[in-house]
């Protein structure tokens, strides 16, 4: 109905307005008594020199409407337009049951890198935002008809990893992770470093002496960090096969960190990179207000941005991509907008199409959290507590098993949690209250779930099909069909934007407005009985492509 309008639109105003900007201007006026959709004159008002009131009623009278819109109206500079509303739930009707609804033809090559953890400490609730972003927008991407390389990059080598080490040679007593996951026994030992580094500076000077044993190949230094890593690695892969993350490719910093430098060595050639005098490397960005970056250290060493120059270089070769996009949080900004501008000072073409996916921090409503201290909730612990919190809730109200209440609670807890770290725009700092994310009512996951797992029960009830026979359409309905109608431009605007939370929002309001549908729609006995299934049909099928967008996994019964 929309592309009917910006038709009508574009044949009218042909040389005035481009069809691209037609599309961009209407909109959906904010109740329906102003129309389905509206057209603001207002951009035409400097090309015509009149007032857009006046454009408006003129544009309203020439207009030569179809069968699709029932009624216009000029109002305030706006051309309003009132759509036929069988005409309407016919097309939405045709068009939500394809398979494809929603979907594109980009048809490139993008790697989504995510969460890139550091494997000192097990995940916690910023690496599940990361997560929950990353997977997010891959599936965004693949709906969009794109081929997604899903990325991840262990950070298994530096001080940080050594810190772990060292508590471990001196408390470990050659114990290993029998009662506790492995991510978080080693994650035990960092926490116990930095308590000890307080109370003796000592500590830190051993750290840096491991990582120096560790760069020279030291074998027992090497045969611990290896037993530890491994220990960290095989508790995340625990938690990303329960969070619903698998990953095409995986690289280790251990493996690149010391390469790079054949890049810095051609750029010094073509006259990007300078040299100072004690020998380190270093590029000038300050005409990209950037400052001044070393490169390489005096001693030849690399430094982080060296690996990520060779890395993202690597990245493009091995996949020949045609885009990528790394998921890390804000306080990594500086550090892309510096690998950005090298990358392309350096003429890789691929450089235009990096992308750093800056997301905001994440808080409990105690507070920050931090890692040193052992106050950062552990991913594996939140989604136990969540859970917990699901299975309470389950107990209640249904009569279930064992089995069926671990299965349910698990999805229900991670459509708590996915939903909740998503509906927030990434770019912002947000707070996660697990409480709030778990109930059954409002602005939350499971409510999401009940809605859908509503739709199914009606379904569940009838069995054949039904002759679908419209009459008057209830406001109700209407509204219904009008939303599942927008779901592809919503889906384009979250991946022309990388916007996760337009999917989460959108999910929020067509379940609310199904539920306002329910209530007052009679859906088995009614005389629009088969008009009425196959709406809540493809209301269904809908809310669950757009929950399967999220990371969420629907539940047929709550």
């Amino acid at each position: 109905m929309k592309e009917i309008v910006i038709d009508l639109l574009a044949r009218e105003l042909k040389g005035k307005l481009k069809r691209e900007d037609i599309e961009r201007l209407v909109e959906i006026p904010p109740n329906d008594e102003m129309g389905d959709y509206a057209f603001p004159c207002f951009a035409l008002a400097k090309i015509e020199k009149k007032s857009p009131l006046l454009i408006a009623e003129e544009l309203k009278e020439r207009l030569k409407l179809g069968k699709e819109i029932s009624n216009t109206s000029a109002v305030a500079g706006y051309v309003n337009f009132f759509v036929d509303k069988k005409l309407l739930a016919e097309g939405v009707l045709k068009n939500a049951v394809k398979s494809d609804y929603g979907s594109r033809k980009v048809k490139k090559r993008v790697m989504v890198e995510f969460p890139s953890p550091n494997t000192n400490k097990p995940l916690h609730l910023g690496h599940l935002r990361n997560m929950a972003i990353g997977e997010c927008v891959s599936r965004i991407l693949e709906l969009a008809g794109n081929k997604v390389v899903r990325a991840n990059l262990n950070n298994d080598r530096g001080v940080h990893i050594c810190k772990s080490m060292v508590a471990y040679e001196k408390f470990g007593k050659g114990k290993s992770p029998e009662k506790i996951k492995s991510d978080h026994f080693v994650g035990g030992y960092y926490v116990l470093f930095n308590k000890k580094a307080k109370e003796e500076e000592s500590w830190e000077g051993e750290a840096q002496d491991c990582l120096q044993k560790w760069e020279a190949g030291d074998k027992k230094t090497l045969a611990l960090w290896k037993k530890m890593n491994k220990w960290a690695l095989d508790g995340f892969e625990q938690t990303y096969k329960k969070f619903g993350i698998k990953h095409d490719v995986v690289y280790n910093e251990s493996e690149i960190y010391a390469k790079g430098k054949e890049i810095i060595t051609t750029g010094l050639e073509k006259g990007v990179f300078d040299k100072k005098k004690d020998g380190a490397i270093f590029i000038d960005l300050e005409k990209e207000k950037l400052g001044e970056k070393i490169v390489l250290r005096a001693d030849g060493t690399s430094v982080y941005i060296t690996q990520d120059l060779y890395l993202a270089k690597k990245k493009a070769d091995d996949f020949k991509l045609d885009g990528s996009i790394y998921v890390v949080g804000n306080e990594q900004d500086y550090h892309f907008k510096v690998l950005f501008a090298i990358l392309r000072k350096l003429g890789f073409k691929f450089a235009d199409n990096l992308r750093h996916l800056s997301y905001g921090m994440v808080e409990l409503p105690e507070g920050k959290m931090k890692s040193r201290e052992g106050t950062v909730v552990d991913a594996d612990d939140l989604i136990e507590e969540v859970q917990e919190l699901a299975r309470r809730e389950l107990k209640k109200r249904y009569n279930l098993s064992k089995k069926e209440i671990e299965g349910r609670s698990l999805k229900i807890a991670l459509a708590a949690i996915k939903y909740t770290l998503l509906k927030i725009d990434y770019q912002k700092n947000m707070v996660f209250n697990p409480k709030e994310a778990i109930s059954f009512e409002g602005d939350t996951g499971p409510y999401l779930l009940y809605s859908y797992a509503r739709a199914t029960s009606i379904l569940r009830k009838i069995k054949g099909k039904k002759g679908v026979k419209l009459v008057d359409l209830k406001k109700q309905e209407v509204a219904l069909l009008k939303k599942i109608g927008v779901f592809p431009e919503v889906v384009e605007k979250a991946y022309e934007g990388f916007a996760p939370n337009l999917i989460a929002n959108y999910c929020y309001e067509l379940a609310s407005l199904f539920n306002e549908f329910y209530h007052a729609c009679p859906v088995i006995g009614s005389e629009e009985e088969g008009f009425r299934l196959k709406l809540v049909g493809v209301f269904r099928d809908v809310m669950k492509t757009s929950l399967g967008l999220l990371g969420i996994d629907v539940v047929e019964e709550m």
